[in-house]
């Protein structure tokens, strides 16, 4: 047969020797055709603007195909770069299905020397990129934005302390939004604001622990068209004073004398009894009350909620204050306030007991970093996989096990 076709390409020279075989050969052409629609196509099409970082002469491997073979290795529960190298060894066959190999599975060297040369701000904008691409966010969805420590990317050898990874969580969609790493000898705080430039919140409510409560963070979020709840602890003292003060006047009186709003939920379950009221308020002259009012732009509410906790030995009581730009709804802003725990208990949690986060040993240049945004990769493509049952771990391992149902972890994209 002097001619064929596929996909519109023209195929020439195949004898029918080549048609009995039961995998015959396309011309390159023709697989690269193929190639243009992999489990990893929109993976790569946002990740495809990052700089390779090697010079010509160490490029045997694609830059795209590092990062695919990683990201399958970590969904399926590669540690790090030596889990990462016999990942690929062991699934060679597969991998080549949909990925052009003509030298093999890279070293775990390679994988290291290439992670750790990588822009992680370059790396990070395509991780972000591919997530507005994938999903968008519902209004008034809570997206909680917090810290966590790398604990084993600390070096003391070299003196090198653990870095800081600040994220955003979208609470319903069970998603890593972006994420930007705390500048050394510096917090959160400058993370914060970089990380919100890139994010689009419009309709959103962000909710950040009292470390970013800081009235340019305030202003940064109203000017993106979102709503914030911020908690008042002593790092911003003063307004911590004047809130708490107005909240125990009245609730001396029983809140009787001012418009408050009030909700209560009460949960029962392992032994324990836990009971969380919030108390909030809308009214001008309480929020013109407070001295730096003017300053937090949106400022509407104020709000108090104080959780009890009993068990058969004793019972605790805890208070949190917050400010809002979200009207006096204490139903409503006493559920937001919970949400924002997603972020500890759906990523940080997970991160470490399946991810095992905290263990990993990948500290040399910006490896750290970068490996963290495969976990994010890896945990969201997981987190949107729902035909499985069991948790994160659980789906790991069936993608290990399961050539098939790790094409459907990559598809969930």
């Amino acid at each position: 047969i002097p001619y064929l076709e596929f996909g519109g390409i023209p195929l020439r020279g195949l004898g029918q020797s080549h048609l009995n075989q039961s995998k015959f050969c396309y011309p390159r052409t023709a697989r690269i055709a193929k190639m243009k629609t992999t489990p990893l196509n929109k993976l790569e099409e946002h990740f495809s603007e990052v700089s390779d970082p090697r010079i010509d002469r160490t490029k045997d491997h694609k830059l795209l195909n590092i990062i695919s073979i990683a990201i399958c290795a970590i969904i399926s529960g590669a540690e790090g770069w030596v889990d990462i190298e016999n990942y690929g060894k062991s699934k060679i066959d597969w991998l080549k299905t949909f990925l052009e190999l003509p030298n093999g599975i890279p070293s775990h060297d390679t994988f290291g020397r290439v992670f750790a040369l990588l822009d992680p701000k370059e790396f990070q904008d395509g991780f972000h990129s591919w997530v507005e691409s994938i999903q968008k966010l519902t209004n008034g969805e809570v997206v909680a934005i917090d810290g966590k420590q790398l604990r084993g990317s600390k070096d003391g050898y070299l003196g090198k302390d653990a870095i800081y990874m600040v994220s955003a969580w979208a609470e319903a969609n069970e998603l890593v939004l972006g994420q930007r790493k705390v500048d050394d000898k510096s917090n959160e705080i400058t993370a914060i604001p970089e990380l919100l430039k890139i994010l689009s919140l419009e309709g959103c409510i962000v909710t950040i622990d009292a470390i970013g409560t800081q009235t340019k963070i305030a202003k940064a979020i109203i000017d993106a068209g979102a709503d914030y709840l911020l908690s008042v602890k002593d790092n911003q003292k003063k307004l911590h004073q004047e809130i708490a003060w107005l909240f125990e006047y009245d609730q001396r009186k029983n809140f009787k004398d001012a418009p408050y709003d009030h909700a209560e939920t009460t949960d029962k379950g392992h032994g324990r009894i836990e009971i969380r009221e919030c108390w909030s308020i809308s009214d001008a002259g309480y929020i013109q009350s407070l001295k730096d009012a003017g300053k937090w732009k949106g400022l509407t509410s104020i709000a108090m909620v104080r959780s009890t906790r009993m068990t058969s030995k004793k019972t605790s009581i805890k208070t949190r204050y917050y400010i809002s730009s979200l009207p006096s709804n204490a139903k409503h802003l006493l559920m937001v306030a919970r949400r924002h725990w997603s972020i500890e208990n759906e990523l940080h949690w997970v991160l470490d007991v399946a991810l095992k986060e905290d263990h990993s040993r990948v500290r040399k240049g910006h490896a750290a970093e970068n490996f963290a945004v495969l976990r994010h990769i890896a945990l969201n493509l997981l987190k949107q996989e729902k035909s499985a049952k069991g948790g994160v771990r659980a789906k790991q391992l069936q993608a290990a096990w399961n050539n098939d149902y790790l094409l459907k972890v990559l598809q969930a994209q």
